[in-house]
């Protein structure tokens, strides 16, 4: 059997671990927000009512790609590609190359600084690794312009957050959001793994403060993942309507 993603790739370490799918959710869930095509999510009205489902379920999306035999991944990304149409259609207009673009070095970006805050640094081979397999995904769905090598990829991302990121209305209602959902400790908890792990573009057009408050804590939860300590943890910070999914993503 033939898989989408080689069995001793990186990426299959990363995204089969839910302490980084965590931190690469949260990262998202900053980006998404300030994302100037945000209004694409806020056309079909499922953003705003439930902001973590439609955030999960592209995270979701991503690792059942990453895992899937070769054939189910191309229908999964087929099928989103059949999901886009059918809201550009409604809409009348075509979500624009660059926001697909911006999803993807998302995801890419996230992955890398997720697994490094929690593991170690990568290699630069595995660091193209992630690039490549999620290069795949994008020439799959059709974007256009996709970068072949990390340094490439490094100027259009610097490139993307400088151009393609905005506080506006729909920031602020979506914090408001976030906020709404998961509670005033989860929402700051949220607000501080965001500055851990969101690039200083990001950090900066939130108004977020500098400084991690959790960061210095990382070490900690490191140990207690030795001693089996974490899911107690985790249960404490996680909705509890999230916990069994978040639990089944571990497969590493």
């Amino acid at each position: 059997m033939t898989y989408f993603v080689d069995k001793n790739s990186i990426v299959r370490d990363i995204w089969g671990n839910s302490d980084t799918i965590l931190l690469i959710f949260a990262g998202a869930s900053a980006e998404f927000a300030l994302n100037k095509a945000v209004d694409w999510l806020y056309f079909t009205g499922k953003l705003p009512k439930a902001p973590l489902d439609r955030l999960f379920s592209t995270v979701t999306y991503a690792r059942e790609i990453v895992f899937a035999e070769q054939t189910k991944a191309y229908q999964s990304i087929d099928m989103i590609n059949k999901i886009h149409g059918a809201v550009e259609k409604k809409r009348g207009k075509h979500i624009p190359n660059w926001a697909y673009k911006d999803v993807l070095y998302m995801l890419i970006d996230y992955s890398i600084r997720s697994f490094e805050i929690l593991e170690r640094k990568l290699e630069p081979f595995e660091k193209q690794d992630v690039l490549n397999v999620f290069g795949e995904v994008g020439t799959r769905m059709g974007i256009k312009d996709l970068p072949q090598d990390f340094e490439a990829f490094k100027t259009q991302r610097h490139l993307h957050l400088k151009q393609d990121l905005h506080h506006g209305e729909f920031t602020k209602d979506l914090y408001k959001q976030y906020k709404k959902h998961i509670g005033f400790v989860r929402y700051n908890l949220l607000l501080d793994t965001q500055i851990m792990i969101c690039p200083k573009k990001v950090i900066g057009l939130l108004g977020l403060r500098k400084f991690s408050a959790i960061k210095p804590l990382i070490s900690v939860y490191k140990l207690s993942r030795l001693l089996k300590f974490d899911s107690v943890l985790k249960a404490l910070i996680l909705p509890s309507e999230y916990k069994s999914n978040i639990q089944a993503m571990n497969t590493v």
